[in-house]
């Protein structure tokens, strides 16, 4: 199932300078995308969408923060930040203030396993924001003069979306507790400790070891066609030399031996949330065969209101105020499967989690309905259909997708291979994860007990993957 980005630019090489991957046998394009890449080794993405006249570009580059040297948490986030810092050819803050001044929109995100930056402009400004992006490809500037204030800059942002956010705090504990050694465990944005003193000469580093043509997607969605985007794409980023990448090596996860139990008490809680966290496979790593009848158990479990945790625990026992499951295969390594509980004032949280623990071992135990996995196959792949109507939304998924070892082909056939997800599958895939597997189990709590507020139900996992 592993199709890495090497045998893509493999497969590009041997195609021809320019030339159209071949797709004939393959599924169609699920979003009428077109591939093609440079001599340089850029993967360029076209998805042509003529509705409104307007274009976003996406530039996904494959590195994150979990391929950091340890010690020096924050730099893939940091150098985000540094991007818009100014290069050989534009003073600092001067990208932005172009996009401004020809009436787009952009920004940036950084996870684990990859970062990005994109813009949607006026589709008659592509060729503006394309040699924008593509001159901080290989000519950024960074100096202290930069870099001081903006360290700053991040270390407010820490305290502003974890350190004065329970729940965020809450789920780096978690984190840190599920991985034993590989680096999904450290933080996005970093330990704050270690982003104290992040320096001109790792960022530097950093930049130079992975922004390359040849460890970068280009996608490009909207008002424009192939043809345009192809000679665009070499006009800009085609003078870009690619340069010698490092492979990914990740730290081998070791077996679990243990339960762990993380919790945190907090005068800033309104509701109380109990969740349970395990190891799961994802895409390409770990038992992968599970991870398409994962994300339907996902669904069934807590896709919804119709979902089997919300139905019982916030409709039938009216225990709580939210309830579901969630699970992402996306990760380039081990992802993770969770559920969670926020109970209703007046409900002992530990009533709540062995509500929600029962139902889960009941699921396990009895299996799931056909009926069940025919819904949420249906609720899964509508959700393509509802991409389909944004702009940017395909960029997003085709780009996440190639920056964490898939393929077109793969995203391609994701609504067939979801619709072939059977009965036994899902039931199977319950048992290899949560029968007797061991798992982090998390409880967010008030400071003192009965101090919850208004009841709202509260997701468990608010640290977002992608951390912008």
């Amino acid at each position: 199932m592993r199709r890495t980005a090497g045998s893509i630019l493999a497969t590009a090489v041997a195609v021809a300078l320019l030339g159209m991957f071949p797709r004939a046998g393959q599924a169609a394009p699920l979003f009428g995308e077109s591939e093609f890449a440079l001599p340089n080794g850029l993967e360029v993405v076209v998805v042509p969408n003529h509705r409104a006249p307007n274009v976003t570009q996406m530039v996904w580059y494959k590195v994150g923060s979990a391929d950091e040297e340890r010690g020096w948490s924050g730099v893939a986030h940091f150098l985000e930040h540094l991007m818009f810092k100014g290069t050989k050819n534009l003073k600092p803050k001067e990208f932005s203030e172009i996009v401004a001044r020809n009436g787009g929109q952009e920004n940036a995100f950084t996870s684990w396993d990859y970062t990005a930056y994109y813009q949607t402009v006026a589709s008659d400004r592509l060729p503006l924001v394309m040699k924008l992006e593509a001159d901080r490809m290989h000519d950024l500037v960074i100096t202290n003069e930069q870099l001081l204030p903006e360290r700053q800059v991040i270390l407010e942002e820490w305290r502003m979306r974890i350190g004065n956010v329970p729940s965020a705090t809450l789920d780096q504990q978690i984190e840190a507790a599920l991985y034993l050694n590989h680096p999904y465990r450290i933080p996005v944005l970093g330990w704050s400790e270690e982003m104290a003193k992040l320096d001109l000469a790792h960022e530097r580093r950093f930049y130079d070891t992975w922004y390359a043509p040849n460890n970068a997607v280009l996608v490009i969605a909207g008002d424009v066609t192939v043809e345009a985007a192809k000679k665009l794409a070499q006009q800009y980023y085609g003078p870009i030399p690619r340069k010698a990448v490092p492979a990914r090596l990740r730290p081998v996860e070791p077996q679990r031996e243990a339960n762990t139990t993380v919790e945190l008490k907090s005068a800033r809680v309104r509701n109380p949330v109990w969740s349970r966290v395990y190891l799961a496979p994802s895409y390409h790593s770990g038992e992968t065969q599970y991870a398409y009848a994962l994300e339907v158990l996902a669904e069934v479990l807590g896709g919804g209101a119709n979902s089997r945790l919300h139905k019982a625990l916030v409709i039938d026992q009216q225990i709580a105020t939210g309830a579901g499951a969630s699970y992402d295969p996306q990760r380039l390594d081990l992802g993770k499967f969770s559920y969670y509980v926020s109970p209703r004032v007046g409900t002992p949280i530990d009533a709540a989690a062995e509500a929600a623990e029962a139902v889960v071992a009941k699921t396990v135990a009895e299996g799931v309905t056909a009926d069940e996995v025919e819904r949420a196959k249906t609720r899964l792949k509508n959700e393509v259909l509802y991409a389909n109507d944004s702009l940017s939304q395909p960029a997003n998924v085709i780009g996440r997708a190639l920056a964490t070892g898939s393929s077109l082909a793969d995203l391609d056939a994701w609504p067939d291979r979801i619709g072939a997800v059977t009965v036994d599958e899902v039931n199977a895939a319950a048992h290899a994860v949560l029968e007797g597997k061991t798992s982090v189990t998390a409880r967010l709590l008030p400071a003192k007990p009965g101090a919850g507020g208004p009841e709202k139900p509260l997701p468990p996992q608010s640290l977002p993957e992608q951390i912008r």
